[in-house]
């Protein structure tokens, strides 16, 4: 079919388009992207201590990233496939880390030193919301203060971070991984 032509504007003829290329293109990006997205999550699930899920995740990752792979290499004469291949990776790591902050799996520890409130009053409010909080007396520059030690589920600490700022938007505030823990209080509130 030829260009259709009206009003000296000249339409693209779409039928001569190469629609196998693009489809193969969308697909060596998206398999990319979803293989490196669980590359992603296994790795995080591993380190947490979840083996059987990670494994699970790692059979589908080889298999799309060799069907993505096999779609490079059968066509190396094409450098877009491997510059697709290599955005798709890229974005593969982006989309990664965000599933797995939306997941939240796994546990965080704070340490808190308030500057702007009264210590017990802070560690009475975050215990009221279900956080368990311990505290203990520390040595600063400014002389002594008290420390909140509190553990929590990752997906809580939007929350405590909420009430922190609310209550003490000038406290000090360290956050890593817990790798494992045992006993505690866990028992957030919901819809606060």
């Amino acid at each position: 079919m030829d260009a259709v032509k009206g009003r000296g504007w000249r339409l693209l003829d779409l039928s001569a388009f190469d629609w196998t290329a693009l489809v193969g293109y969308l697909f060596i990006f998206g398999a990319r992207v979803v293989d490196v997205t669980c590359a992603t999550l296994r790795v995080l699930l591993v380190v947490r201590g979840h083996r059987l899920f990670a494994s699970a995740l790692g059979i589908i990752e080889v298999t799309v990233y060799i069907l993505a792979l096999s779609r490079v290499i059968n066509s190396l004469n094409e450098p877009l496939r491997l510059a697709i291949y290599a955005l798709g990776f890229a974005t593969g790591n982006y989309v990664g880390s965000l599933v797995e902050e939306k997941m939240a799996i796994g546990h965080m520890s704070a340490q808190v030193v308030p500057m702007d409130s009264d210590p017990d009053i802070l560690a009475g409010l975050l215990r009221e919301d279900g956080f368990g909080v311990t505290t203990l007396t520390g040595e600063g520059r400014e002389g002594p203060r008290k420390l909140l030690f509190i553990s929590f589920e990752r997906k809580a600490k939007r929350k405590l971070m909420r009430l922190i700022e609310k209550n003490d938007p000038g406290a000090f505030v360290t956050m890593y991984e817990s790798r494992g823990i045992q006993g505690g209080v866990f028992n957030y509130r919901k819809g606060k």
